[in-house]
């Protein structure tokens, strides 16, 4: 019995001896966490504008700093271990947002403390490219066109031809004809056409329809469509040749005479034709309207020797206003084109914003090109006519070309892609093939067509990645992502 309870005895002061040895360890103090980091404030607001501040920091250890952010970076050029500089991009967004700074321990990585940082809201993304229009009130389409006629030379140069859905070399009015598609399999980028015969009324419903249809049906495909006058002169009844009288300018802007009202009349038709332009889904269809073209040139009653500097402009702004304020016309660009035939010399810029009516009122900077083979002039032309485009921010072309009769085999190569090659140009329009029928006499034509030596080649043309054709061309009717016309 006495032996027993000696048992239970020890049993009991062993136990007695764990518990007090499991609770000394519970007891004791663990090793302190000696670590101090702070920061003179833990929270930083900053204003939608880029921004920059700094963080004072206290730290007995090293550390590391990071974001959950890209729009705050570390301006490590300033930055010290007591004092760290922080930039903080512009907020282009509508919402303010939250990012935070992160400091952690290099030792340590689950040990991180953090200070907020509170950009205020923006006043929304800002577009890539801001370009001004002619016409403020234009339809979203022609805004569209403007915008896309400047992105589409990053890519290459559209090809153009007048009136190449009216009539061919050797075909009229077919509906579907081109002498472009007849060799390449593909029809013009760009539709150019005359609307004198329709302003002035000498066109028949026939001329007329075959117009209209031309083009509803490039419009349809995703075309562009450029479109000049060549007006009969309003004064002396001749045509637009016809540049006897300096007076015929002068006589347009004086209220009440004659050639004023005549005039009128013709912008009257205009308006009315183009406001009868609509696609299939009863959207005005936008023109490139350039009139008084080649107005370097003496021989139009417009022209250089029949108008002043100040009489020019004033014809060109009243022509526009009257159109885009008085008519409501809300589907044209306002396309400029100077004649650029030769070498000018040191005065090419000069010649090409020649009686240039004012930035206002001129959306597109074009140009006539009849240099021939004379590749020197048209380098020349087409440098300087990119740098005027880039300085005004207005997409620029070639609005007429080519060499009548030619027989090249090599023209669109030697004469077309190699002066094109690296400019920054929109587009280039070939004059027109005359229908000549049988009469192989008869050699008005300026651009290729079945059976002309230059077939191979312009298919050799056609296949390159910079010249656009009407299947490689992008929706030009909505506008380009990032840009602004205003």
């Amino acid at each position: 019995m006495s032996r027993l309870l000696n048992i239970i005895l020890s049993l009991l002061l062993f136990s007695a001896a764990v518990f007090s040895c499991e609770k000394a360890k519970r007891d004791a103090p663990e090793n302190p966490d000696d670590r101090m980091l702070s920061f003179d404030r833990e929270r930083v607001e900053v204003p939608c504008t880029e921004n920059r501040f700094s963080l004072r920091v206290s730290a007995n250890f090293d550390y590391a700093v990071g974001f959950d952010v890209d729009w705050i970076r570390e301006d490590k050029t300033r930055s010290s271990t007591l004092v760290r500089y922080f930039i903080v991009s512009e907020n282009v967004m509508k919402e303010a947002r939250t990012g935070e700074i992160r400091f952690t321990d290099v030792a340590d990585r689950y040990y991180v403390k953090t200070v907020k940082v509170v950009q205020a809201a923006g006043q929304g993304p800002r577009p890539d490219m801001t370009m001004s229009i002619v016409d403020k009130d234009a339809t979203a389409g022609t805004k569209a066109l403007l915008g896309n006629l400047w992105a589409i030379a990053d890519r290459g140069w559209m090809f153009g031809h007048h009136d190449d859905l009216i009539y061919g070399r050797y075909w009229y009015g077919e509906p579907g004809g081109s002498d472009t598609k007849a060799v390449c399999g593909d029809y013009p980028a760009l539709f150019s056409v005359d609307l004198a015969e329709i302003m002035e009324g000498r066109a028949g419903a026939d001329d007329e329809g075959l117009r209209r249809r031309a083009i509803l049906e490039a419009r349809e495909r995703g075309e562009v469509i450029l479109a000049c006058a060549h007006l009969s002169n309003p004064l002396t009844g001749g045509n637009y040749k016809d540049n006897s009288s300096d007076k015929v300018a002068k006589e347009i802007l004086t209220a009440g005479t004659a050639a004023r009202t005549k005039f009128l009349s013709w912008l009257d038709r205009c308006a009315d034709f183009a406001g009868s332009l609509k696609d299939s889904r009863g959207r005005l269809i936008p023109v490139m309207f350039r009139p008084f073209h080649e107005h370097t040139q003496n021989w139009p009653w417009w022209g250089s020797s029949c108008t002043t500097d100040a009489e020019f402009a004033a014809l060109w702004k009243f022509t526009v206003e009257y159109l885009r304020d008085t008519k409501g016309v809300h589907n044209f660009l306002y396309v400029i084109s100077p004649q650029m035939d030769a070498n000018y010399s040191g005065n090419t810029r000069g010649r090409l914003l020649y009686r240039w009516p004012g930035d206002e009122y001129v959306d597109v900077l074009g140009m006539d090109c009849y240099h021939g083979t004379n590749n020197k002039a048209f380098v020349s032309n087409l440098k300087a006519l990119e740098e005027v485009s880039r300085d005004k921010k207005k997409p620029c072309g070639v609005t007429e070309a080519g060499i009548e009769s030619f027989t090249q085999k090599e023209y669109w190569s030697d004469y077309l892609a190699a002066p094109l090659k690296d400019r920054r140009i929109s587009f280039v329009s070939m004059w027109r093939n005359k229908y000549v029928g049988g009469n192989e006499s008869d050699k008005h034509y300026f651009s290729v067509y079945p059976g002309h030596p230059s077939e191979d080649d312009f298919r050799k043309v056609y296949a390159l990645p910079e010249s656009l054709f009407s299947k490689d061309l992008p929706d030009m009717y909505t506008l380009p992502k990032g840009y602004e016309i205003k």
